[in-house]
């Protein structure tokens, strides 16, 4: 091994034909340390031109240097690095060839095509090996995996989607239908309760409010019922009615269509609970509607 002290920009290495004798003459096959302290980018000139030699360099001088012996390539190691050197003795145009990856195969060699900018990314990344070993088998294009950028989801929720069954509802999990479009709900369904009020004699039910209603009457009241869904989609709700103190009348959408083909007339006790029940399929075209109970105060 030799250390290399260098200074100013460019220093010359003569070579012998397998001699280690004389200053400034270093045999093949050397391991080259350079250390010292160069005032900028030092420039080496193996010499002679026609010897062929083989460098092992390490640099450590603080600078970056070029390794040359005539017209052809050169080769530049950046101040830590290290390469394995190969100076090919063609005189006047010889070159100098970093033969490095002959030895330490790159990521090119193994195929690989990210750039380090895209290496880069995962500078950081904390994941265990099992854990990366989970992305095993995915088909994802680059495309599909973009589709993930500027998620902000936690590991915790993105976990809400790991379900054990398609289709079957599990606790702290996402609801999934299974191949069929069916859902089976593993435990109760909780809904809201919306509270209507009328003003102007007037109330609407919004199928989009949910499908339980209750209203406390204060007025004789017309009903209109509002955004059913579209054809072919069944929609129905459940209607609790309070009466008031004063005997209250609804005027129902001419739409329902009631069993019996009669309207059912309300409870007159302050206070009287009547329960009665709707569904459509087309749209809202025809409400079939149904009396659950009455007087059930």
């Amino acid at each position: 091994m030799l250390s290399l002290s260098l200074s100013g920009t460019t220093t010359t290495l003569t070579t012998g034909s397998g001699s280690t004798s004389g200053t400034g003459t270093y045999g093949q096959y050397r391991v080259l340390v350079l250390g010292g302290s160069p005032s900028g980018t030092n420039t080496i000139t193996v010499g002679p031109n026609d010897a062929q030699k083989l460098y092992f360099v390490v640099n450590n001088s603080g600078e970056s240097v070029v390794f040359t012996q005539g017209s052809g390539g050169n080769v530049t190691i950046s101040d830590g690095d290290s390469a394995i050197i190969y100076c090919d003795g063609a005189g006047a145009g010889a070159a100098v060839t970093d033969v490095s990856a002959l030895f330490v195969p790159d990521l090119a060699n193994a195929g690989v095509t990210a750039s380090v900018a895209d290496l880069n990314v995962l500078d950081g990344i904390t994941s265990s090996t099992a854990e990366l070993n989970i992305l095993t088998g995915v088909t994802s294009n680059a495309a599909e995996l973009n589709i993930l950028e500027g998620v902000t989801a936690t590991t915790a929720e993105l976990n809400y989607l790991d379900v054990t069954t398609l289709g079957t509802s599990e606790a702290s999990k996402a609801v999934t239908t299974d191949a069929n479009g069916v859902t089976i709900f593993d435990g109760g369904v909780v809904e809201d309760a919306t509270t209507i009020t009328s003003t102007g004699g007037a109330a609407t039910i919004n199928c989009r409010d949910g499908n339980v209603f209750s209203h406390t009457l204060t007025e004789n009241v017309t009903y209109t019922f509002s955004n059913a869904p579209a054809s072919g989609r069944a929609f129905g709700f459940t209607l609790k009615v309070v009466q008031d103190s004063t005997a209250r009348t609804i005027t129902w959408p001419a739409s329902v269509d009631w069993a019996g083909g009669e309207a059912p007339t309300l409870s007159t006790g302050s206070g009287d609970v009547d329960v009665f029940v709707f569904f459509t399929h087309d749209g809202g075209t025809t409400w079939y509607g149904f009396t659950a109970g009455q007087v059930m105060s």
